[in-house]
């Protein structure tokens, strides 16, 4: 079965039937003239001809009162103030979004897989937002290996993966001298002689900033200043039990934090919500702010894991994935990615190898 796909729609009240099946395309044209700052490129980008984005464009200014698009001659095209607001809107609904339609598409496409009288079980796998593990989801998709993703917090992960409500709980560890406290929420649900871990990747974590960081937010001591707008990660994720650890080390006080409260999903609308222009800073992952055109201050390193039962190990789908981690075309996908380590993708690792003060 092709992988089933649930996406928002803009729909506003009264408007022309005509452009409401066009907004789609005319956020995607919006957007392609802010990255590309050219009418003629954005066209080749959302693959539409010259004339059709003139008229789109005028049926836009028709239905918004006012043009989205600025024209220079000479200087190509930029988006004026409302042209740019949809295309924020648009990218952090989608980024907040994500995870919950995409939810909801997998529960979907399993019941409607669970009709067929062929259906093979697929592999049940909870994990912590992250862009590797979207990778890997996509592979063994690519392989025709069939697998159910949902996003949940590091520790929810494991705790389905030790309950057995899924097969494989990916999660993230800090490296170096915040590891035990980034570790101790685990240490209930370990279980060493029949879990077992499989090595993803490294990653860094900090602090994503816009571009040219106005604000000058070098370290997590300068989110509790004066005029530093914030955006965290929800209550319960393990990045931002990373940036509460980080404040412990620090000394400092979360309530000094201007805009701590507020808080989303994923990496990508954190990064949105920074690159909207409504927070100066957020903490996440490196590809995150890379991808939305942010700066990236690094604070810390982290492993990610695979964890699963012992027994699981030696099962079709797992020894797939597992050689899919351990492939040079994975390993060279994931390290283009600015942030991400993934040489020992596929590493086959015990509860104490990985973490020798468990041993102890």
């Amino acid at each position: 079965m092709n992988r089933l796909e649930i996406t928002p729609q803009w729909r506003f009240q009264g408007q022309d039937p005509k452009l409401q099946q066009q907004m789609p395309l005319l956020l995607a044209l919006l957007a392609s003239i802010h990255d590309q700052g050219s009418l003629q490129r954005a066209c080749v980008a959302a693959d539409v001809s010259y004339r059709y984005a003139w008229g789109l464009l005028r049926d836009a200014t028709r239905l918004f009162g006012v043009p989205l698009v600025h024209f220079s001659r000479g200087q190509g095209a930029t988006l004026t103030t409302i042209g740019e607001r949809l295309v924020w809107a648009d990218r952090r609904i989608r980024a907040r979004l994500s995870p919950v339609l995409e939810g909801l598409a997998v529960e979907l496409a399993a019941e409607l897989e669970r009709a067929r009288a062929d259906a093979r079980t697929p592999v049940r796998l909870h994990a912590s937002h992250g862009y590797a593990i979207v990778a890997l989801r996509d592979a063994m998709a690519a392989q025709e290996i069939p697998v159910e993703l949902q996003f949940r917090t590091s520790v929810e992960a494991y705790a389905s993966m030790d309950r057995g409500t899924c097969d494989v709980a990916g999660f993230h560890v800090a490296t170096g001298e915040l590891e035990a406290a980034t570790l101790e929420p685990f240490r209930r649900l370990f279980k060493p002689d029949s879990h077992a871990l499989i090595a993803l990747t490294t990653r860094r974590q900090g602090l994503m900033v816009t571009r040219g960081n106005p604000a000058s937010v070098l370290a997590v001591q300068d989110l509790a200043r004066a005029h530093v707008r914030f955006v965290n990660r929800q209550a319960g994720s393990g990045t931002r039990a990373l940036l509460d650890a980080l404040l412990a080390r620090d000394g400092i006080d979360s309530r000094a934090i201007a805009g701590y409260e507020v808080s989303e999903l994923t990496h990508d609308a954190v990064a949105a919500y920074v690159a909207s222009g409504m927070a100066d800073a957020g903490f996440g992952i490196e590809p995150a702010a890379r991808q939305f055109g942010l700066d990236f201050v690094p604070l810390v390193t982290e492993r990610y894991f695979l964890a699963c039962r012992t027994s699981a190990l030696g099962t079709e789908p797992v020894r797939r994935a597992v050689a899919i981690l351990r492939s040079h075309a994975f390993r060279a996908h994931l390290n283009d990615r600015r942030g991400l380590d993934s040489i020992d993708a596929g590493t086959l690792l015990s509860l104490t190898e990985a973490f020798p003060v468990l041993a102890g």
